[in-house]
């Protein structure tokens, strides 16, 4: 008879990543990646929160210096979301390289490791992206147990209304292979009202950017009932018309009518690309097709919490294929200068334009760095919001109608 194999096998990477405690990502993947591709040296760098640098996770309040997260190797690996392997010098017999740190679309940071340069060869590269990828979705996992990892992304200390609405917000991106959406929030550390949600489903993509009248934690709690009062009707299976007006319902009732939010939803049918929306309030949305930018001009209903029971309705307009979607909030298209020009009447077109061929998340990013250069502040006085959402919709219906553009209502 052949002799049992009583031998255990190797645990995989990713489960003994699943297995650390949450506060020993770090130390895992160093110990994992040291005995698997011989690294010495493993460095976890988190986005902070306004996308600016790239900040080491170690032991906390300490930290090492945070790196540029738009410059450099790692910066270039965050911005293009592909590995980039970085040579020191000429005679270094180690590499490093760094690799992005993403959760279905939403970037957390960069995992860079160094190897010793034999070990740089493009399967290693690819199964360390592996890696890479599974430790994403620790960390994101892991955020539920312990403050580290939202600790390393601040470069100071947010403000209490800024603490709550990150807090409520569901990432700065998603993607799937019918869109891929960026977002972008400041003044980061110190934000209040302005807000952006979005729920995806197999044939459905909700999304919705809130502007909470009024300023700091006033303001943060008139958007987190709007937006719990949304997303429980959303989670109801109510339709989007009905979803408005029982959110509106529950910002009357609490506050009855002296404070109210202005909110855009929207609701994509995933297979036909159209659109739903209702236009509560203040946010504005733009459409760029080809080189064209047109602003998508919905019937303005009032904010949510106005009026006692108003009553809300739908429109439909039509998204195709290579369309770009921007949502931005009052902050940004109605911002204006000390002369009394308002940085959406041609800035934000202009903007709009030069950022076309940015993924969605630095298209979304720019919007927000050419509004500060607009008004020449290293920091923005009031809240700005910018969704951007690149439609590539359904392959099979494309392939279907033969490569042609789907009807629908405009």
């Amino acid at each position: 008879m052949d002799a049992v194999n009583t031998s255990e096998p190797v645990p995989s990477a990713e489960s003994q990543l699943r297995a650390a405690a949450p506060h020993e990502l770090v130390a895992t993947a160093r110990r994992l990646l040291a005995d698997r591709v011989g690294a010495d040296e493993v460095t976890l760098l988190m986005a902070d929160y306004a996308l600016s640098v790239l900040q080491p996770v170690t032991h906390l309040p300490h930290t090492a210096a945070p790196v540029a997260a738009h410059e450099g190797p790692a910066g270039r690996a965050f911005l293009g979301q592909a590995p980039v392997v970085e040579v020191p010098d000429g005679s270094s017999p180690t590499h490093v390289v760094h690799l992005p740190l993403t959760v279905r679309g939403d970037r957390l940071g960069i995992l860079s490791v160094r190897l010793p340069s034999s070990a740089t060869d493009p399967a290693t590269v690819l199964r360390l992206t592996d890696f890479a990828t599974a430790l994403a979705h620790e960390v994101a996992t892991a955020g539920r147990d312990t403050d580290l990892y939202l600790q390393a992304r601040r470069t100071r200390r947010l403000t209490l209304a800024a603490e709550m609405q990150w807090q409520l917000l569901p990432g700065r991106g998603c993607a799937r292979e019918e869109y891929v959406i960026g977002a972008h929030l400041e003044p980061a550390y110190t934000i209040g009202g302005d807000n952006f949600d979005w729920s995806t489903g197999a044939d459905h993509l909700t999304l919705t950017v809130t502007d909470g009248m009024g300023q700091g934690i006033d303001a943060s709690l008139l958007t987190s009932l709007a937006v719990g009062a949304l997303r429980n009707a959303r989670r109801a299976g109510i339709g989007l018309a009905d979803q408005a007006c029982l959110a509106d319902q529950a910002l009357f009732a609490q506050y009855g009518g002296t404070s109210y939010a202005s909110t855009l939803l929207l609701r994509f049918d995933l297979e036909t690309g159209v659109v739903r929306a209702v236009d509560a309030g203040s946010p504005q949305l733009y459409r760029q097709r080809d080189e064209g930018v047109e602003q998508i001009e919905l019937e303005a209903q009032l904010p949510l919490g106005m009026f006692e029971e108003t009553q809300y309705e739908e429109q439909t307009f039509q998204m195709e294929p290579g369309d770009r979607l921007i949502v931005v909030s009052s902050g940004v298209h109605g911002a204006r200068d000390a002369d009394g020009g308002s940085f959406g009447e041609r800035a934000l077109r202009q903007t709009l334009s030069a950022t076309r061929r940015e993924p969605p998340h630095e298209a979304a990013r720019a919007i927000v760095a050419g509004l500060m250069e607009h008004f020449g502040s290293k920091e923005l006085a009031t809240d700005a919001a910018v969704v951007c959402l690149d439609w590539h919709g359904r392959h099979d219906r494309h392939d279907r109608d033969g490569g042609k553009e789907g009807n629908g209502t405009r």
